[in-house]
């Protein structure tokens, strides 16, 4: 198959004669470079990502902005962290600055036939918009086929065919329909047929659910496949620049939505042909670099090659031409709430090495979340967790995490062996710390704000803005407490109970998420001061803890009036908290009483991510089968 591609494209040849290159960008949906064969998997049947690879550059150090697609989208479409939009929340859709677009429509301005087949999920408010300045078409039906002639491209194509719906979420019959079926013999891969990770059990029942990753990306391999052969048909071949990249991390368990390198890590090749060769600046084909990118670096490049301004409030690099920026010493990654489970973790990477800080560390790896919970795959995992089948490795998902990690992704690239607990780190493991916290003062991360307080601020301004005023947002006062999240010496014990009496709501908010992850539960009495907290949030924080502890009725009562506020974020905040308290089941029947009531509105009458929440509460206390519906 490899040699037959290339053998189209060497008698390809260009009929439109351009000064500017076409651009090509093929996504593979939730995708870790451990499954590919260009990045060493031997078993992978990945014949067409490995030609691109043979014939192009090769990363290793490629890494999405965020580990779940909408966080991911916002940063590829507009060239800005979401740690500074305020989009990292999946899915959220707050309003960002009328002065920030989707950079195609840069392109198309200059000139540019733009087309996105077809995926967008960009989590902006009045997405709408954004898409149809963006894009001159955007549908399952769009390419670059119906650009004029002689006009230039940038065409984007997404693949479904290996998103976690088809690895996992869908019904095995579905995806046997959709997947399986539609792939030739000598592209198929048994359940028998290739390694499993370390961290998931080698039994029948996993390898049944495992075989769905390599079998999607094949079917994705052959989809862009047909596309290739088309450019090469219609002559545009010679005249085109294609990236091929995955938007997130596996979407399987460990992997998506979640922080660490697995979650951020991603494909990505980068193929020119002869007559843009000159633009690589690492080599000319079969190239592997180990210069690190990550997405906000897109915008910026596609921009530069198309000879287009690139707007100031892009950050990013230039990967290519004349005009190409120096590369980072460091990259600094973020990964937020996904869909109603909320999480907070921060990632840097500098060669080898990824330091992780997790800042909700009470919530485990595999969380309680409805997307992952509808997959046979994660119901296999609990079960054999509660089983006692799971050696130390396979069960880490499971427990609560630390506060950080530190892994060498070449040494170990599944991330087994957090290095953060081996005194010889000690002084890589500093300097991480020192870079992760000044690039999160530096940048103003404003998601260190509870999302209630987002959405507040999204009424009537923008989370970008707001983030700019440091009377509004001390984060330096703020990250003081939160920087102490997760750790449970004694010193910070103290300081997280004298910040309870804080004037500013938000230093409150993350002593007590620090109080979260405490094992010493000494402290409840310290807590009751703050059940009457003018902001709720901390009441409903305060209320679950105390409730863990001693079962106060005045907590229940908080907790209950949070529940079934009309506030989506105040709702979910509580049901999230209890859902992982020994006593949460206290608090069945006033859920249940929810969700019933939930179920029977529709619309933006219905809170989102508490409804999902209180099925998965359900879930949790009763096991069964999940749905969306």
């Amino acid at each position: 198959m490899k040699k037959a591609i290339l053998f189209l494209s060497l008698i390809s040849f260009s009929v439109f004669s351009q000064d500017r290159p076409n651009i090509l960008w093929l996504t593979y949906e939730d995708t870790s470079p451990e499954f590919i064969g260009a990045y060493g998997n031997e078993e992978a049947k990945t014949p067409f990502m490995d030609f691109m690879a043979e014939e192009g550059v090769r990363f290793t150090g490629a890494f999405s902005t965020g580990s779940v697609c909408s966080p991911s989208r916002s940063a590829i479409i507009t060239g800005v962290k979401t740690y500074e939009l305020g989009t990292g929340n999946h899915r959220s859709h707050y309003p960002i600055p009328d002065y920030i677009h989707g950079f195609p429509k840069y392109l198309r301005d200059a000139g540019y036939y733009t087309s996105n087949n077809a995926k967008t999920d960009y989590n902006v408010a009045n997405e709408a918009k954004m898409i149809a300045n963006a894009w001159d078409e955007s549908s399952g039906k769009a390419g670059w086929w119906n650009k004029k002639d002689g006009q230039p491209f940038f065409s984007v194509f997404n693949s479904n065919s290996c998103h976690q719906s088809r690895t996992m979420t869908l019904p095995f019959e579905q995806y046997k329909e959709m997947i399986w079926d539609q792939l030739p013999d000598s592209l198929k891969t048994g359940d028998n047929d290739f390694e499993m990770p370390p961290f998931y059990k080698d039994s029948p029942e996993m390898r049944k659910q495992m075989a769905r990753v390599y079998n999607s990306l094949s079917k994705t391999n052959l989809e862009f496949q047909e596309l290739y052969i088309r450019l090469v048909k219609e002559g545009l071949v010679e005249n085109t620049i294609i990236f091929s990249f995955g938007d997130h991390g596996e979407g399987m368990p460990r992997m998506k939505t979640n922080g660490i390198g697995l979650g951020h890590r991603v494909p990505f090749t980068m193929w020119f042909p002869e007559k843009y060769k000159h633009l690589s600046p690492w080599g000319q084909g079969g190239i592997v670099t180990e210069e690190m990118i990550d997405f906000v670096d897109l915008a910026p490049t596609v921009l530069a090659l198309a000879g287009v301004e690139i707007p100031t409030y892009m950050k990013g690099r230039v990967l290519l031409g004349e005009n190409r920026t120096a590369p980072r010493e460091y990259l600094y990654l973020s990964s937020d709430r996904s869909d109603e489970s909320y999480d907070l973790t921060r990632t840097v990477i500098k060669g080898k090495y990824a330091y992780t800080r997790i800042y909700m560390p009470y919530i485990q790896e595999l969380r309680h979340l409805m997307y992952m919970d509808m997959g046979d795959i994660t119901a296999q995992i609990r079960n054999d967790f509660k089983e006692g089948k799971l050696n130390e490795t396979q069960e880490m998902m499971l427990k609560p995490r630390a506060a950080e990690y530190l892994f060498d992704l070449e040494a170990d690239p599944w991330e087994l062996n957090n290095l953060a607990e081996n005194k010889d780190y000690k002084a890589v493991l500093a300097d991480f710390r020192t870079k992760l916290k000044a690039n999160i003062l530096k940048e103003q991360d404003v998601l260190f704000l509870p999302e209630h307080e987002i959405d507040k601020i999204s009424q009537n301004g923008t989370a970008y803005e707001y983030r700019l005023d440091k009377a509004k947002y001390p984060l330096e006062e703020i990250y003081e407490l939160a920087g102490l999240a997760g750790f449970k010496d004694k010193g910070t014990l103290k300081k997280q109970l004298k910040a309870l009496k804080s004037e500013n709501e938000f230093v409150r908010y993350w002593a007590l998420m620090g109080l979260k992850s405490q094992g010493n539960k000494t402290f409840d009495n310290l807590l009751l001061s703050v059940l009457d907290d003018r902001y709720e949030p901390n009441a409903i924080l305060a209320a679950a803890m105390i409730y863990e502890i001693n079962g106060s009725e005045l907590a229940k009562a908080v907790l209950t009036k949070a529940i079934n506020s009309p506030h989506d974020h105040i709702s979910n905040l509580a049901i999230q908290q209890i859902m992982y308290q020994p006593n949460g089941s206290d608090f069945t029947e006033i859920v249940a009483d929810f969700d019933a009531e939930q179920k029977k509105l529709k619309g933006k009458d219905r809170l989102f991510n508490a409804d999902r929440s209180a099925t998965m509460f359900k879930y949790v206390l009763s096991g069964g089968v999940i749905s969306e519906n």
